[in-house]
């Protein structure tokens, strides 16, 4: 059998990459092995020298980073997401919308860490956005950091970070990609709350090849199978759906 390859992926793919490499080795006979982590922290990673044939970042800048040093071969925009509001659901939130929500100061908001993760990074393009609309917010101000960051806390196997961030306590709100509200709609003490497109920012992902070995991955990625994995899981993919 050849050597496994080693893919290092965003944490947000994990519910399309795991089951998209189990039929892309299943189908070619080719192992592939996934790590996930903050696309940030992973591209740090590759540059310390850490093996990796293909980088599945949440954003295009750490694979442009990756080209421009010459680490990797090429990229390419494989999915995009959008960012979502999700909040503890109690009688004083159940009827608020999203941007009462956020101008709550007696609401606790979580973020994930930007720099470290392409989350954090899109989450405060949007409080810029915010902020320039409403000067009165303070949202950057507010936020924890609470995940995403090289000391943050560990969300569980399993568990969708604003779901059990907000259930351990830990905050009331918390800002993430959109793609998790289909694994969430149905719970009865969450709210999962749309923010307009005045505001959104286009979360692309992006590829980096850096292994010719794993090219047949990359292609499957982009191909039907692979954007069919990326669609079942709650993301835009290439043809727009």
């Amino acid at each position: 059998m050849s050597m496994p390859l080693h893919i290092l992926a965003a944490g947000s793919l994990k519910r399309a990459f795991i089951p998209l490499c189990q039929q892309f080795s299943a189908s070619t006979g080719i192992p592939a092995r996934v790590d996930f982590g903050p696309a940030g922290l992973l591209r740090e990673r590759i540059e310390a020298g850490e093996r990796c044939d293909l980088f599945a970042s949440a954003n295009t800048l750490h694979p442009q980073t990756l080209l421009n040093s010459g680490r990797a071969q090429a990229v390419e925009t494989f999915a995009f997401n959008r960012l979502n509001l999700t909040a503890r659901k109690t009688t004083q939130t159940e009827n608020a919308d999203w941007l009462a929500l956020l101008t709550n100061t007696a609401l606790r908001l979580g973020t994930s860490t930007p720099g470290c993760d392409p989350s954090g990074d899109y989450t405060w393009q949007l409080f810029t956005r915010l902020e320039a609309r409403y000067p009165s917010l303070t949202l950057k101000a507010r936020a924890k950091m609470l995940v995403g960051g090289r000391e943050s806390l560990t969300v569980p196997t399993g568990e969708m970070a604003s779901a059990w961030l907000i259930r351990q306590n830990l905050t009331d709100l918390f800002i993430g990609y959109a793609h998790y509200a289909q694994a969430l709609e149905k719970t009865d003490d969450l709210r999962i709350l749309a923010i307009p497109d005045e505001f959104q920012t286009r979360c692309e992902y992006q590829l980096a090849l850096m292994n010719a070995d794993a090219e047949p991955l990359a292609q499957f990625i982009v191909g039907p199978d692979g954007q069919a994995f990326l669609r079942q899981a709650g993301f835009l993919t290439l043809d727009g759906e």
